[in-house]
C-alpha cells in the first residue's frame, strides 16, 4: 500500500486533498498528514513515504523549503513532491519544477490534473 504525506497548515485543505485522492479512485492509500514543513520532516524521518503533497504557503517551513530539504537528502530525494498552491503562477511553477517538484497544482485541485500526476508518479492500481 502506498503512503502519501499531505502537508498543509489548514486541516480543511488536507481533508480536501485526501477526498480528491479518493474521488480519483486512489482510496487504498495510507495517508499521513503534517501541518507544516517542520512536522513533515519528522514524519519523513519516521515513516516510509511514497509521495508528498505540500502546500506552498505555511508557517515554520513553507512548501518550497520542504521541497528543497527533501531533494537535498540522499535518503529522501527519490520521493515525488507535488506542490499545491492557491497562488499558482507560471513563474512559480517553473521555479518549483526546476527545484524537482513533479508537478504544481492550483487550488482548488482540478481532478483530471491530480489523476494524471498520480498515474505518472506512482506505480499503483486504482480500485
Amino acid at each position: 500500500m502506498n503512503r502519501i504525506l499531505i502537508v498543509d497548515d489548514s486541516s480543511m485543505a488536507r481533508t480536501l486533498i485526501r477526498r480528491s485522492l479518493e474521488v480519483c479512485g486512489f482510496d487504498e492509500l495510507n495517508v499521513l498528514e503534517a501541518s507544516n514543513g517542520v512536522n513533515a520532516m519528522e514524519v519523513l524521518r519516521n515513516n516510509p513515504i511514497d509521495m508528498v503533497f505540500t502546500d506552498l504557503n505555511m508557517p515554520e517551513m513553507d512548501g518550497e523549503g520542504l521541497l528543497k530539504r527533501i531533494k537535498s537528502s540522499p535518503r529522501l530525494n527519490h520521493i515525488p513532491v507535488v506542490v499545491i498552491s492557491s497562488k499558482k503562477s507560471s513563474a512559480t511553477e517553473r521555479k518549483l519544477i526546476a527545484e524537482h517538484a513533479v508537478a504544481v497544482l492550483g487550488k482548488p485541485i482540478v481532478l483530471p490534473e491530480l489523476n494524471d500526476v498520480l498515474e505518472q508518479s506512482l506505480s499503483i492500481e486504482k480500485n
